[in-house]
């Protein structure tokens, strides 16, 4: 063999090892459809710049691509366009009914409920009920409480929403059918502009995290005499899908552990956006009221659980009875933990 004929022989050899790892890299780069609200800037984009670091580490690569419309991130995650979505439980609970149920109305009181139950699904005998329906939850990061912007601070009572206006994600079918439960008035909306809606006046009340008060300007819907009502109707979470093959099992589980190691880091964040609100916003309900909001919720989530009296068949039973436990672990004399038909 010539001298020429050996370089060409070895750059072949070359060629062909790089073709033959190609795939081989490729296998652990995913693309990530990310939404987020504000885009590229936003907390949750950047929050999953942490965690993409966060993987390297693990030998996955996450190329994430911002989207500020929740609908197209999804919808292009739908059609191949990425490997993954990252979007609020409302737009993933199609992927994965069982994580999809974690903002069940009313089912997690207090952010240490909260993360009892994310430690509980970052644990490896959950990882079954991760898949579905050829989908896996990779990570699950919390968003903040949703609680109730009205705009008139003598909304403070269910029964004060009767013929209100409601900004209502028109894809939410738990939170119409609560809209219609306490006789107030469906304004179907989306993540776009339900902020717009309540800030000019179009709707009375809008449902969201505290982040949106600032990031949103919910503030401006607030004056003269709105507020925000000190009770968690929900625990929102944005959840990553990926597609059931993109993963090896130990990797996926490996991701959801990660993501669950910065729930302290997520929630100084939720903590600061919730201490942005001035105090003379907030409105403070009794007690009383909160036990009576608690049973209302409570009525509903089983009706959901079980598609009866008009509601959609929404909840997950697994889920429902494993935040019930959990909410009854931490405040054992509640009505509900010795009530019959308790989730």
């Amino acid at each position: 063999m010539t001298v020429m004929e050996s370089i060409t022989m070895r750059k072949l050899m070359t060629a062909v090892a790089l073709t033959c790892a190609a795939p081989l890299a490729s296998a652990n780069t995913l693309s990530v459809c990310v939404f987020d609200v504000i885009g590229a800037n936003g907390d949750v984009f950047n929050l999953m710049r942490d965690y993409a670091l966060n993987l390297k580490a693990e030998g996955v690569d996450l190329e994430l691509k911002p989207y500020t419309d929740e609908g197209v991130a999804v919808g292009d995650f739908n059609a191949g366009q990425c490997d993954a979505v990252a979007a609020t439980d409302l737009r993933t609970r199609p992927f994965n009914r069982f994580t999809g149920s974690v903002s069940a109305v009313g089912a997690l009181p207090s952010y240490e409920n909260l993360e009892t139950l994310l430690a509980t699904l970052a644990q490896p005998k959950a990882a079954s009920l991760m898949k579905e329906g050829g989908f896996e939850v990779m990570g699950i990061f919390p968003v903040g409480a949703g609680y109730l912007f009205v705009n008139d601070r003598s909304i403070d009572t269910a029964g004060e929403l009767a013929g209100k206006r409601m900004a209502t994600l028109d894809y939410q079918k738990d939170a119409i059918h609560m809209v219609n439960y306490v006789k107030a008035t469906v304004v179907p909306s989306d993540i776009t502009n339900f902020a717009g809606k309540f800030n000019n006046g179009s709707v009375d009340t809008a449902y969201a995290p505290a982040f949106a008060y600032e990031a949103l300007e919910l503030y401006k819907g607030l004056e003269p005499d709105g507020g925000v009502v000190d009770y968690p109707l929900a625990q929102l979470t944005a959840q990553i899908i990926v597609r059931d093959e993109a993963l090896a099992d130990e990797t996926a589980q490996k991701a959801r552990e990660i993501a669950f190691s910065m729930y302290p880091q997520v929630m100084d964040l939720i903590a600061s956006q919730e201490a942005a609100i001035p105090d003379d916003k907030w409105i403070r309900i009794p007690d009383a009221d909160i036990r009576g909001y608690q049973e209302m919720f409570r009525e509903n989530r089983l009706e959901m659980r079980d598609g009866v009296n008009s509601a959609p068949s929404v909840y997950h039973p697994k889920m429902l009875t494993l935040m019930a436990n959990i909410r009854c672990a931490s405040n054992p004399s509640a009505s509900e933990c010795t009530a019959d038909n308790r989730e």
